[in-house]
């Protein structure tokens, strides 16, 4: 059974950075995709990045792109997620997943096994 640990959560103020880890045990990493989703306060789950297995894509969330980059790192079974331009709306509660789903359900929550999460808060 897979286990998720993430760390690196935070206070920031926006436009600044942080960098989430996540470690990945019980399971063969380089065979899962290795990703993140995050929830606010009352919302499902909102998928932000993935990596599927090894040597074949990443994907991100259209609210992320171009500021949150996803990498993976399968001998230390790490992934992380380093956020930068951070805005108040990021504000949530970063949940590290995995996945054996197929590429074309990748951002579908249900679809993920989802860890405990890490807070970050985002102030204006």
């Amino acid at each position: 059974q897979v286990q998720l640990a993430e760390s690196g959560g935070g206070v920031v103020q926006a436009g600044g950075s942080l960098r989430l880890s996540c470690t990945v045990s019980g399971v063969p990493v380089r065979n899962y995709h290795l990703g993140w989703f995050r929830q606010a306060p009352g919302k499902e789950p909102e998928f932000v990045a993935a990596s599927s297995r090894p040597g074949v894509a990443t994907f991100y969330g259209q609210s992320v792109e171009g500021r949150f980059t996803i990498s993976r790192d399968n001998p230390k079974r790490m992934v992380y997620l380093q956020m930068n331009n951070l805005r108040p709306e990021d504000t949530a509660v970063y949940l590290c997943a995995s996945s054996t789903a197929a590429l074309s359900a990748i951002r579908q929550s249900h679809m993920w096994s989802m860890g405990q999460g890490t807070q970050v808060t985002v102030s204006s």
